[in-house]
């Protein structure tokens, strides 16, 4: 091979991108990530006001390990919650610390989101799936070089 096509083909970017695209599908993917990030704290922060305000919203399905009275999961869930809305907004404006914190912030509520199955299953199964695309997103994005 040529000297020529050698050096051509270590200038092109990876993923390839379109002409003027500077973010590529990668920079989609934080965008969104964000927008999930943002809504899915909005939500958390609800469902806990729904845990404080009212303890028969919510029922029990099954004994569980980790028992945790519902004014305690509805705490729980309104600061993960607003922590998760505000690293969103984080994420939205394009500041460096919010990239770190969106992944740990996406897996705490993870974990908060697995704890709290007994008593939305299928909201909690949701809301992990967003969460674990989260974590992939943001995980999976570099930043630009110069």
């Amino acid at each position: 091979m040529s000297q020529a096509a050698q050096s051509n083909r270590s200038d092109r970017p990876w993923p390839p991108q379109a002409a003027g695209d500077s973010g590529g599908r990668a920079a989609g993917g934080v965008i969104f990530a964000a927008v999930m990030l943002l809504c899915s704290g909005v939500l958390a922060v609800l469902q806990g006001i729904a845990a404080v305000a009212e303890d028969d919203v919510y029922a029990r399905v099954g004994t569980y390990v980790y028992e945790i009275n519902l004014t305690g999961w509805g705490i729980i869930h309104i600061v993960v919650g607003a922590l998760v809305a505000v690293t969103g907004a984080g994420l939205l404006k394009g500041m460096a610390w919010a990239r770190f914190a969106g992944i740990a912030l996406a897996s705490l509520s993870l974990v908060t989101q697995f704890l709290f199955l007994p008593y939305q299953p299928v909201w909690s199964l949701f809301m992990m799936a967003v969460d674990v695309f989260v974590v992939w997103a943001l995980a999976g994005h570099r930043e630009a070089t110069s």
